[in-house]
């Protein structure tokens, strides 16, 4: 039986050890093992090969084993004896009862026996065997649940996509609900803010309307200011429907609200100028009270309508009605300003003539002061109404100020004066414009205007005046005895000078001696004194020649009258003036030197003209600019000679050459006339004959004092020049001219002069030019000339005389002529 249950059970673990070596065999293996899992194997076998020998194994089968097992410890306990071991060894079979007794039951229980051993050995390959299946069935039935609860998260998955997806339509229609929600909501505010303005026009129309508005009132000026936020938007905006039509209504507002205020503004400063023509229709009497009445009250008046003009002014740059309007009320507020000033100012200007009718300067300065205060006074008065300038405000001040200037007009072109003329431009370049005008340019530019005008009238009249001057009191002067009485004026002068001098000397000397006897003596009075002496010792320093009052009528005309143009007009006017004012006064002196020179010597002639020249040289100094001017002439020369050339007769045949020799062409060519330009200086005019004059008294003291030497000098020169030429030799001392005697008598006859006429010569030099450095440099070489002509007599005497000759001859050495020279310098 057992034997069948073996024959049983071989193929079932046959085919399980055929499976089983599948798994991993070399090539095609069902379950290969990784190179970790062989590793795990090789330890595990290496493992199984040092196990411990089993306890119930027979101790005969112990000789079997290798020394190497028998190296494991064996804890086994061996038994008494083999019977022992036997029965121990069946009763662990279950066979303790068994009995063996034939071959055939041997056999059958070798083969159950070893049934027995396979089967114990697969046992655990079975339970193995039985986990693995047990695990599979677990594993199926997880991967089962697996399934079934990811085919829950795939259904649960797709109803939460369902779910997003209608969360995120919901939402989406949500966000675009409420963004037309509010697209809705601002297009109805835009559209309420559009409509804001037009449904202000009833409101505005209404207010228009009311018969309680004023302008003055609270609630104007914001309606105002929607008045024009509404013109401004309206404007802004020609593509609504109703464009033009709205704009024309708010505009019709806007003219009904700017008829409002210009009515109030006009109405205000009409009724005030009603009422201060009624108080006094002709003009006031004095100037407070016009000031009371002109400007306190419109000051009064300006803050009522002041803040409707500040609010017009704000708007003009953005609606032209309104820049409109506040030219209209400017040119009300300058009309009525017009209306109360001219009458007053023509008043005052009258009155201002009536008072200053002689005096034409008290006249100008006077007026024009008054035209000051008036502009100053309106530009202030306009500040109190208006912010924002205007033109015509400076055209109202300038017709104003032209009623001056209408006055002083028709008086400046009459008035025949140089000294008032110049004066007058003082007062208006310097007082007037530089004073005035240029510290306060923005309120004084009408009046500015005005004084350029006079002062151009002035300045034309004056030059005219001045050609006047020059022709008749410089050009046409006729000298008066007096005015040639020189020295004798001169002269005169001296002697009261020197009386003059004594009598300060002698009033000084008393003061001292009575100083001496003082008790005490205060500084200040010692100091005062001195004072007085010194500037009298000033005073009488000045030569009377130097005195202005002494100076020659046309050069104290004509330098007084460069003084006075010099800051009074243009400076190429000045130059062309003073170039011929001073030919003129270069003409007068010359014209007077001359009578002088006929009247009494010609060393006081020569002397006046110098001294003269020299004054005008020193007093045009100052002047800083050019006494040149420009002269254009035509030189008509070369159409002279062309004329004559084209009407020889020789010319005829020429006129028809058709060369460049014709006749025709070579006058049209050659007789161009030409233009010519030079420049004519005064100052350089006024040199050129004070050297000429110097030049001309040297010489003629050089002939005075030595001329009868020169004169023999000149005829040894001669006589020598003409030996030298091949003329006859000749003894100078045996001719009749040249004898000893003779030329004694010409060296003492010179001799004689020079010490009688050089100490009058040199008094008339000091009384004349009374400088001593003048006289030294113009005196000079009239000496170095006489000491010139002495040393050539002295060099000739010894080459052509004898010492006996020259004893007879007795000639001055040069120590003595220089001698004499030098005691009268």
């Amino acid at each position: 039986m057992a034997f069948t249950d073996h024959s049983l059970q071989d193929p079932t673990d046959k085919e399980t050890w055929d499976k089983l070596s599948l798994w991993d065999r070399r090539t095609d293996a069902m379950a290969p093992l990784t190179e970790k899992q062989m590793d795990s194997v090789l330890e595990l076998r290496a493992a199984a090969e040092t196990l411990s020998v089993p306890s119930e194994l027979p101790i005969e089968d112990l000789c079997s084993l290798s020394s190497r097992s028998l190296q494991s410890p064996f804890t086994a306990t061996v038994p008494a004896s083999t019977e022992d071991v036997l029965l121990k060894g069946f009763q662990m079979l279950d066979m303790e009862n068994d009995r063996i007794e034939t071959a055939q039951q041997f056999f059958a229980w070798f083969a159950k026996l070893q049934a027995n051993m396979d089967q114990d050995d697969r046992v655990k390959y079975r339970k193995t065997r039985d986990d693995l299946n047990c695990y599979q069935e677990q594993c199926d039935a997880i991967l089962k649940d697996v399934s079934t609860a990811l085919e829950h998260l795939d259904s649960l998955q797709k109803q939460y996509l369902f779910v997003s997806n209608k969360t995120g339509t919901l939402h989406d229609s949500c966000e675009r609900l409420l963004k037309e929600q509010s697209e809705l909501v601002d297009l109805a505010e835009s559209i309420q803010q559009k409509l804001s303005y037009f449904n202000e026009l009833e409101n505005i129309n209404t207010k228009l309307n009311s018969p309680t508005l004023s302008v003055n009132s609270e609630g104007f000026i914001p309606m105002l200011s929607k008045l024009d936020d509404c013109i401004e938007y309206v404007s802004s905006h020609p593509s609504f429907k109703d464009y033009p039509v709205y704009l024309a209504k708010f505009k019709q507002c806007l003219s009904k609200a700017m008829h409002f205020m210009k009515i109030h503004i006009v109405n205000t400063m009409q009724n005030l100028t009603s009422q201060l023509t009624k108080r006094d229709p002709m003009g006031l009497a004095n100037a407070d009270n016009a000031f009371t009445l002109y400007y306190v009250k419109f000051r009064a008046v300006a803050p009522k309508v002041r803040s409707l003009i500040e609010q017009i002014e704000q708007r003009t740059e953005k609606i032209p009605e309104y820049h409109q309007l506040l030219d209209e009320i400017h040119q009300c507020y300058l009309d009525q300003r017009e209306q109360l000033l001219s009458p007053s100012i023509t008043s005052t200007i009258t009155d201002l003539t009536n008072q200053n009718s002689k005096d034409h300067c008290a006249l100008v300065r006077s007026g024009c002061a008054f035209m000051v205060h008036v502009c100053q006074d309106e530009h202030q008065l306009y500040n109190e109404f208006f912010s924002k300038p205007t033109l015509k405000l400076d055209e109202l001040l300038e017709k104003l100020c032209l009623s001056l200037y209408d006055v002083l007009r028709p008086l400046i072109i009459h008035i025949i004066h140089l000294e008032t003329l110049s004066e007058l431009c003082s007062i208006l370049k310097n007082e007037m414009l530089e004073d005035h005008v240029h510290n306060n340019a923005a309120q004084l530019g009408a009046f500015d205007a005005v004084v350029k005008q006079m002062l151009e009238d002035v300045q034309e009249r004056l030059v005219y005046r001045t050609h006047i001057y020059i022709q008749t009191d410089i050009t046409g002067y006729n000298p008066a005895p007096g005015d040639l009485a020189y020295p004798e004026k001169l002269e005169m002068m001296e002697r009261i000078a020197q009386s003059l001098k004594e009598e300060q000397m002698k009033q000084t000397s008393q003061e001292s001696v009575f100083s001496d006897v003082q008790l005490e003596d205060p500084d200040g009075r010692r100091n005062s004194n001195a004072g007085n002496v010194e500037a009298s010792s000033l005073q009488t320093t000045i030569s009377p020649a130097d005195l202005h009052g002494m100076w020659y009528p046309t050069v104290r005309r004509t330098l007084v009258c460069l003084s006075k143009l010099y800051r009074c007009i243009d400076r190429a006017v000045f130059q062309g003036l003073s170039q011929e004012a001073l030919s003129a006064c270069i003409q007068s002196l010359l014209k007077a030197s001359d009578i002088i020179l006929k009247n009494k010597t010609q060393i006081d002639g020569q002397l006046f003209l110098i001294k003269h020249l020299l004054i005008m040289r020193e007093q045009i100094a100052p002047f800083h600019t050019d006494f040149a001017i420009k002269e254009i002439s035509l030189d008509l020369k070369k159409t002279r000679d062309a004329a004559f050339k084209i009407l020889n007769p020789k010319a005829v045949p020429k006129f028809f050459r058709l060369n460049s020799h014709n006749a025709i062409l070579e006058f049209l060519l050659e007789g161009t006339p030409e233009i010519k330009e030079h420049y004519i200086d005064s100052k350089k005019d006024v040199d050129r004959h004070l050297k000429f004059s110097c030049e001309q008294f040297i010489q003629q003291q050089t002939q005075i004092f030595v001329g009868n030497l020169e004169e023999f000098l000149n005829k040894v020169a001669a006589l020598k020049t003409m030996a030298i030429q091949g003329g006859p030799t000749y003894s100078l001392s045996q001719q009749p001219w040249a004898q000893p005697a003779k030329i004694n008598d010409i060296v003492m006859a010179t001799y004689r002069v020079m010490k009688s006429k050089l100490p009058s010569t040199l008094q008339s030099m000091s009384l004349y030019l009374a400088n001593r450095d003048t006289e030294f440099i113009l005196f000079k070489p009239v000496r170095t000339n006489i000491q010139q002509v002495f040393q050539r007599l002295h060099a000739l005497l010894q080459e052509e005389y004898s010492g006996e000759d020259l004893q007879i001859i007795a000639c001055p050495s040069t120590e003595q002529i220089n001698l004499l020279l030098s005691v009268n310098k």
